[in-house]
């Protein structure tokens, strides 16, 4: 049995585990990422969670690795302008821990990371290629054709999140128009249900967040709807049609037709999957139409951290 430690980088919190070959988390801990305080505190929190993670641990461990967002050099292990990463631009984080660590450190995208988890460890056993897609403060993907990642020329490849579905839509953080992240990205989500409630008083979402809007979440949303909210019903419905107008288009360019979706809104569940699978049944090219996939991250809320380990099993 080997032993590596996963770390999930996330915009908020730093998500670190011990976990087994087999995919079996032994240990973890969260800490905060203090992403405001720039580059070196956010890897102070990274070497602090690893330290914990091993201390007191007697096995012997392959190594570190990190999922982190923004554009990943896989090589140079350089993360490059994550997004909610304030003061960074290009750091080499990979080079950084490793001397701080002493230990080999593997870094990659986030999304692409929560793909090669889903290869080792998730739905790969049965599935040899698919799109990853998750969905959280951000929209993330990647591909996986063949059991192998697809990175593209500049690691940047399966920003599914950044497929534009209306050219003169809503503005994204990455400077475009009517990208899937700027419906799907939980902030929009929230944005455009406070928005969009003025016009539903009987809603149960107010009594939900106590009248408080400060409390709405993702997870109220989905609350609402299992309470047979019309409002909340329709919007998660409205998000599966967007998510899967994306999906369409990826679908036809790359010729594969199973996705796979995670993330804290994929807990939206049914609703989202059957919108999702409606919307591409509708729209993708013909020949696909009989071999259409559409799954939930079988890693679902240890995605992060078991993906991050699944790079130290992985063969490149």
């Amino acid at each position: 049995m080997k032993y590596v430690v996963g770390v999930d980088l996330g915009g908020t919190s730093i998500k670190v585990g011990l976990v087994n070959s087999e995919g079996k988390i032994l240990k973890k801990i969260a800490l905060p990422t203090n992403a405001s305080k720039g580059p070196k505190a956010v890897i102070k929190e990274i070497k602090k969670g690893v330290n914990l993670i091993l201390k007191n641990t007697r096995r012997k461990i392959e190594g570190v690795g990190i999922g982190a967002p923004g554009t990943i050099s896989f090589k140079k292990g350089t993360v490059e302008y994550p997004p909610n990463f304030p003061g960074w631009g290009r750091v080499h984080l990979g080079k950084i821990l490793r001397n701080r660590l002493d230990k080999k450190v593997v870094v990659e995208n986030d999304a692409n990371t929560a793909a090669i988890g889903e290869l080792i460890f998730g739905h790969g056993k049965k599935y040899d290629s698919f799109i990853m897609v998750t969905l959280g403060t951000g929209v993330g993907g990647g591909i996986i054709f063949n059991r192998k990642l697809f990175r593209g020329e500049g690691g940047g490849a399966g920003e599914i999140g950044h497929i534009s579905i209306d050219y003169n839509g809503n503005k994204c953080n990455c400077g475009s128009k009517g990208c899937i992240e700027a419906y799907l990205g939980n902030n929009y989500i929230i944005a455009s249900v406070k928005k969009e409630l003025k016009k539903y008083p009987g809603s149960v979402i107010y009594k939900l967040v106590d009248n408080d809007f400060s409390n709405l979440t993702p997870k109220t949303i989905h609350e609402a709807a299992l309470l047979n909210d019309e409002y909340a019903i329709n919007k998660i419905k409205e998000l599966g049609v967007y998510l899967g107008l994306g999906l369409v288009s990826a679908i036809n360019m790359l010729d594969i037709p199973t996705v796979v979706i995670g993330g804290g809104v994929a807990g939206f569940g049914k609703l989202l999957f059957d919108s999702v699978e409606n919307t591409i049944l509708e729209r993708v090219l013909m020949p696909l139409k009989s071999r259409i996939i559409v799954k939930h991250s079988k890693l679902k809320n240890e995605a992060g951290i078991k993906g991050a380990a699944a790079l130290l099993f992985y063969k490149y």
